[in-house]
């Protein structure tokens, strides 16, 4: 639906999040609590399963009631050749995790976004505030990787610190800084280096449990008496809540931003982009959270 054209109230539409596997997801939790702070008693948003071999000819048989989709892994690229557009933003990240149903005349256009983006920007500004980024270090190189780096760049810093398990597998992510105009250097993580407490920002966006090491590290040189990390951390793992690295940068004093915060907000502009209208981002938030309550989060 194109911007600035808000649905009409009790209108029956349909939309969903795509992955495998997909039950374990939480976007429904948010779509469906935004669709009723907002009134849209006709919509409805469900978690469906469908793997990579699936998707092209699930995407070709949805009908004229489905306004958009959510893609998890391993769907963000797969998704990109069966698409009449991609935004600008999505085809330099590489990713869409967003598909939205445009009527053009007796067809459809599919279009497809990235909202991580959005998602990584405005958590991170939850913990930054106005301070502008100069330095920063990204954990990972994955397809989440790569939207952090569209967001470090968004933020101020082009030239971030990338550190991985594996050199080999960072193909991928250089093309789409390439693509994107930044810089960053790559380093293979060492759990010990201290240049995690020396950054403006780091953002982990290695899978659960992935980052234990360094947080391992942190805890120690904290336990020795070292500097507090100067920097906001966003973890964007939050199952467990909080994660290994989340518990030792908040008790080494410095600032966390919970990954559950990015979920939030890039769900936001999913329904934003979806129906029109502006999200009712305090009932979305209040709605994770008594998903998330107490701790035993899910991804």
């Amino acid at each position: 639906m194109a911007e600035g054209e808000p649905v009409t109230v009790g209108a029956v539409r349909r939309a969903a999040v795509l992955g495998h596997p997909v039950a374990h997801s939480l976007s429904p939790v948010l779509h469906s609590a935004a669709y009723r702070a907002l009134g849209l008693d006709g919509w409805e948003y469900t978690a469906i399963d469908v793997t990579e071999e699936q998707v092209a000819g699930f995407v070709e048989g949805l009908d004229e009631s489905w306004a958009g989709l959510s893609l998890t892994m391993p769907l963000k690229q797969v998704v990109l050749p069966l698409l009449d557009h991609v935004e600008p933003l999505a085809g330099v990240v590489g990713a869409v995790n967003t598909v939205l149903f445009q009527p053009t005349g007796s067809a459809r256009t599919l279009v497809g976004a990235n909202t991580d983006v959005h998602g990584l920007v405005a958590a991170l500004r939850e913990g930054l505030g106005d301070r502008p980024v100069g330095s920063a270090v990204v954990l990972g190189a994955g397809a989440t990787a790569a939207s952090t780096l569209a967001a470090l760049a968004e933020l101020g810093c082009t030239t971030p610190t990338v550190l991985v398990r594996s050199l080999g597998r960072t193909g991928g992510l250089q093309r789409a800084a390439h693509r994107m105009g930044v810089a960053p250097r790559f380093a293979v993580l060492d759990p010990a280096s201290p240049l995690v407490a020396q950054v403006d920002v780091v953002v982990s966006t290695l899978p659960s449990g992935a980052a234990d090491p360094v947080a391992d590290a942190l805890a120690a040189r904290t336990a020795a008496g070292a500097p507090a990390p100067r920097g906001v951390l966003l973890d964007v793992v939050y199952d467990p809540r909080p994660t290994a690295l989340s518990r030792a940068w908040a008790q080494a004093g410095a600032t966390v931003v919970g990954g559950e915060r990015m979920l939030l907000h890039q769900a936001a502009e999913q329904v934003r982009l979806m129906t029109g209208q502006v999200a009712p981002l305090t009932a979305m938030a209040e709605a994770l959270e008594a998903a998330l309550a107490p701790s035993t989060a899910r991804t």
